[in-house]
């Protein structure tokens, strides 16, 4: 057994990364579903896969595991409103809000920074989330939409303005 860890801590020292806040969304049969994440990241550019987690306890993991696909919904930094839509356990997140269903592509929001459809590749144990790793089919992105922030417990926007170019890849990587 590893060192005893004050999980309020952990949490907070983790809050010092900030990360983008997404809207994972799906159809089994004739349920849609949709839960808020900022556990995204990408994983491979070839294949290109991506990186989400749902927590174990979510009553939905189930048919997440069933999924057949999926479409991670990129929030726009005034999309904090479904944030909170979508992280709320047991109700029903999606009544009276219009949004567009792709067969084969999951539920697509309006006003997303980015939309990325995908194909479930393999999920893994991650303690108290399961790991879901999707094959990129194909994606959307807006530049002109600024992303939603998740830093330090709260919602944080970007500074406008001008951004540093950066060669691709980074040498740090190899």
């Amino acid at each position: 057994m590893g060192p005893v860890i004050d999980v309020r801590s952990f949490r907070q020292a983790l809050g010092q990364f900030p990360t983008g806040v997404c809207v994972v969304t799906s159809v089994i049969g004739t349920e849609k579903l949709g839960v808020t994440i900022s556990s995204f990241n990408s994983l491979s550019l070839d294949p290109p896969l991506i990186l989400f987690s749902i927590d174990r306890r979510a009553a939905s993991l189930f048919l997440w595991m069933q999924a057949e696909c999926y479409a991670i919904n990129v929030l726009s930094e005034n999309q904090a409103d479904l944030s909170s839509r979508f992280s709320r356990p047991l109700t029903n997140k999606w009544e009276g809000f219009a949004c567009e269903t792709k067969v084969g592509h999951g539920v697509i929001l309006p006003g997303v920074a980015a939309v990325f459809h995908c194909a479930p590749w393999a999920a893994h144990d991650g303690g108290d989330h399961l790991l879901f790793i999707g094959r990129v089919t194909s994606f959307q992105s807006f530049r002109d939409r600024r992303p939603l922030v998740f830093s330090q417990g709260r919602y944080a926007a970007l500074e406008s303005g001008s951004h540093n170019e950066v060669s691709w890849p980074l040498a740090m990587h190899y």
